[in-house]
C-alpha cells in the first residue's frame, strides 16, 4: 500500500479527532447526554441541508442504485447502515462521559485498545491478511496496553466497551461500500437522531443559554464530527480495516500529549514506556509504506 489519498484521509481524520478534547473540555459542566443530543441533532440537520441544497443529483443517483439492487444487497446495506448508526451513538456517549467525568487519559486508553481489536476482528471477520511484522506490532500494542491497565481493571473494562464499539463500526463500514459515503454518513446520523429522540424530553437538561455552548457545538459538529467521519468512511474505500485501525493510534497519542502539556494531567513511567512502544508499533506496522519496501507478491 502506498501513501495515497485514502491513507492521508484516514490519518487526517484521526489527527483531527486527537484535538477533540480542546472544544469538549470547556463543556464539562454540561451533562454528557446533552452534548450528545445536540451533537447528533445539529449534525443531522446540517448534513440534510447540504444534501438537499448542494448534492441533490447525487442523492437521486444513489436512490436509483438502491432500487436496482437485489433484496439481499438492500438488506445488507440497511443492516450495516443501521448498525453503524447505533454504534456511533454508543461510542460517542461513552467517550464524552469518560473524557469529561473520568480523565483524558482514560478516554485515550480506549483508543489504544481499539486498533488492536480492529486488527484482530478484521483478521477473523474480513479475512484481512497481516504480515509477520504487522502481527509483531500488534503484540507490542498488547504489551503497552497491559502496562497501562495494570492496577486499573475497572478502567480497562470501561475502555474495552468504547473500543469495541468503534472497532465494530470500522469493520461494518468496511463492508458497507455500495453508496456515496457522504450519503451513508447522513443516513447514519438520521438513525442516530431517531434513536435519541425519544430520550431527549426525558433526559435532557435545561436548554443552554450561553452562546459559548452553541459556538463550541458548531465547531464539534463541523470540525470534529462531519469532516473526520467522512474522511474515515472515504479511507475505508481504499484501505483495509487493519491499516485504518493502526493509524487510529495518532488519536490517543495526541490526547496523551494534550493531557500532559495542556491539561497538566499526571504522567507516569508506565505512560512513557507504553506510548513509546505504541510509536514503535506504528512504525513497524507501516514499515512497507515508510521505507517503501515491496512485498514478495509485488516484486
Amino acid at each position: 500500500m502506498q501513501i495515497n489519498k485514502y491513507y492521508l484521509s484516514a490519518l487526517s481524520a484521526f489527527i483531527i479527532w486527537g484535538f477533540f478534547s480542546l472544544p469538549l473540555k470547556p463543556l464539562h459542566d454540561y451533562p454528557s447526554l446533552d452534548i450528545l443530543f445536540y451533537r447528533v441533532f445539529l449534525a443531522t440537520a446540517l448534513l440534510l441541508l447540504i444534501n438537499v441544497s448542494f448534492r441533490y443529483d447525487v442523492v437521486k443517483e444513489n436512490v436509483k442504485v438502491f432500487r436496482s439492487l437485489s433484496q439481499k444487497d438492500k438488506r445488507k446495506f440497511l443492516t450495516l447502515t443501521v448498525v453503524g448508526g447505533f454504534l456511533l451513538v454508543l461510542n460517542w456517549y461513552l467517550f464524552m462521559f469518560a473524557l469529561n467525568h473520568v480523565s483524558l487519559n482514560s478516554a485515550s486508553f480506549a483508543y489504544l485498545i481499539c486498533p488492536i481489536i480492529t486488527t484482530i476482528l478484521a483478521f477473523f471477520i474480513l479475512k484481512e491478511k497481516l504480515s509477520f511484522w504487522q502481527w509483531f506490532s500488534v503484540v507490542l500494542c498488547l504489551i503497552s496496553c497491559a502496562i497501562l491497565s495494570y492496577g486499573d481493571l475497572t478502567g480497562l473494562v470501561y475502555s474495552l466497551i468504547i473500543a469495541v464499539s468503534f472497532a465494530l463500526y470500522l469493520i461494518s463500514q468496511r463492508k458497507n461500500n455500495l453508496f456515496d459515503k457522504f450519503i451513508v454518513l447522513s443516513i447514519q446520523m438520521i438513525i442516530a437522531s431517531i434513536v435519541l429522540a425519544p430520550f431527549f424530553p426525558l433526559y435532557s437538561g435545561t436548554t443552554p443559554n450561553e452562546s459559548i455552548f452553541y459556538i463550541l457545538m458548531i465547531v464539534i459538529v463541523v470540525l470534529f464530527t462531519i469532516i473526520p467521519l467522512f474522511l474515515n468512511l472515504y479511507a475505508l474505500k481504499g484501505m483495509n480495516s487493519s491499516a485504518v485501525g493502526i493509524l487510529m493510534y495518532t488519536n490517543p497519542l495526541i490526547n496523551f500529549l494534550l493531557g500532559i502539556f495542556y491539561f497538566h494531567e499526571k504522567m507516569t513511567t508506565a505512560h512513557i514506556i507504553s506510548f513509546s512502544l505504541i510509536l514503535l508499533s506504528i512504525v513497524i506496522f507501516n514499515e512497507r509504506i515508510l521505507f517503501k519496501r515491496k512485498s514478495l507478491s509485488e516484486k
